[in-house]
């Protein structure tokens, strides 16, 4: 589901900026911006995220600011020899390789650490922050859910009224099929017997009853309003739901005898295929 946090905390040791987006996915799919040093914050996060929200394209970032009081920086000279390693190493397997720049070395994630630095006092109060970020974000899904939940209930609404409007016409519309035939084979000045004439009728009223599909209609439509009323992550139930409803109106169209039957078995699939694109939108 469409939707946008963020937050911004000040602290003793600097301020830090959270956000968090997420777009319309089938899954709950995650991707993480966050500074080099604090990287190891990813699996706690994507817990978090994974217990907090069931679908969409999720990005979540974070910006830092250290401010240090006394300036004192220490080095990390484990991380630095390391590198330093590992760089002379690769010179030897490559030919015409250029020198290698100590700044180079000293720009490196983690190699340079500020001395007054906290780490754990940092990383709690991170996670602080980013919790009510997403207490936020999941807010506005919340907000967001509701108003799409209008949308559908308008659209059931048009899907009530097509198929009670088209239960009432039917035996109309059986009728004047009757009356064609009968018309026709005036014209033609058939004459058919009238047990053939009757199974003729009959093969019509067989073919344009379509009692059952309207009452599965009206049973999905009610199962729908169920679901957006129970609440939670219900977008793959709904997901379900407008397949079978889109089943019924395809079976109502080529059932079709008459041209106000075709035209509300299209009018029903114009309404769920708008609800299907809102419910892309629903966790």
């Amino acid at each position: 589901m469409t939707a946008f946090a963020h937050h911004r905390s000040e602290h003793s040791w600097g301020s830090a900026t959270w956000e968090l987006r997420s777009v319309n996915h089938r899954y709950l799919e995650l991707a993480f911006k966050l500074p080099e040093n604090w990287r190891q914050l990813e699996p706690e996060l994507r817990d978090r995220l994974r217990k907090g929200l069931q679908r969409g394209k999720v990005e979540c970032s974070l910006k830092i600011q250290l401010q240090s009081q006394d300036q004192s920086l220490q080095l990390n000279h484990a991380l630095a020899q390391q590198l330093l390693e590992t760089a002379h190493s690769l010179r030897a397997d490559i030919a015409h390789a250029a020198p290698i720049d100590v700044l180079d070395v000293l720009r490196w994630p983690g190699v340079i650490i500020s001395g007054d630095i906290d780490g754990d006092a940092i990383t709690r109060d991170l996670l602080a922050t980013f919790a009510t970020t997403l207490t936020e974000h999941i807010a506005n899904r919340q907000r967001e859910g509701h108003a799409l939940a209008e949308l559908i209930e308008q659209r059931l609404q048009s899907i009530d009224d097509i198929v009670r409007d088209l239960r009432s016409r039917m035996p109309d519309i059986v009728s004047a099929q009757r009356d064609k035939l009968r018309a026709r084979l005036a014209e033609l000045k058939a004459e058919l017997h009238d047990e053939r004439l009757e199974q003729e009728m009959a093969l019509i009223a067989q073919k344009a009853d379509v009692d059952e599909e309207l009452d599965r209609l009206d049973t999905h439509v009610v199962e729908v309003r169920r679901i957006l009323k129970k609440g939670g992550a219900v977008g793959r139930r709904l997901d379900f739901l407008m397949q079978e409803l889109n089943r019924e109106a395809n079976t109502l169209s080529s059932k079709a005898v008459a041209s106000e039957s075709t035209q509300a078995a299209v009018e029903l699939k114009v309404l769920i295929e708008q609800m299907r694109e809102q419910i892309q939108n629903i966790e």
